[in-house]
């Protein structure tokens, strides 16, 4: 079964725009590069042009990555999300059983997960554990230090 990945409607217009510079600005640089790299004499010894091919094939490996990631795209609709329970495009209120400090999470797709910004992939352990959760709800998550318990305090949308 091919996998979905789940993400903004931003996202995948920035991920549509990626992939459009990739094939009509990018990928003209790199055989250009090519070009002139063969100018430069024996190929078997030319480390610019090993250079230049090594970096087409970053470059193709990339388009097929973004295309694949457009072609199989599910969106995620913030006007429609259900609050009802955890689940991916939510922010999620929770609280440290220990400390009781509270920290407020979104649950994205892995494609915009940025820990940094609070912003944690469904498919992470921790996003994994929240997710199907209701408000109240305890979850437990084993880390290398021990168990971690939280608990549900609010779903926004």
């Amino acid at each position: 079964m091919q996998k979905t990945y789940k993400m903004s409607k931003e996202h995948l217009d920035e991920l549509k725009q990626e992939l459009n510079w990739l094939k009509t600005v990018r990928e003209h640089e790199v055989a250009d590069q090519i070009k002139e790299a063969r100018k430069f004499g024996d190929l078997s010894e030319n480390s610019e042009y090993d250079e230049a091919k090594n970096e087409q094939a970053r470059v193709y490996y990339r388009i097929l990555e973004v295309e694949n990631m457009v072609a199989h795209a599910e969106i995620i609709d913030h006007d429609h999300i259900s609050t009802d329970r955890v689940n991916t495009g939510c922010h999620v209120v929770v609280q440290d059983a220990e400390s009781g400090e509270e920290s407020t999470y979104e649950l994205v797709g892995s494609q915009e997960a940025n820990p940094m910004e609070m912003r944690i992939s469904d498919e992470s352990p921790f996003g994994q554990a929240m997710l199907n959760k209701e408000v109240g709800q305890e979850f437990t998550l084993n880390v290398p230090a021990g168990k971690l318990k939280y608990k549900i305090i609010d779903i926004k949308a």
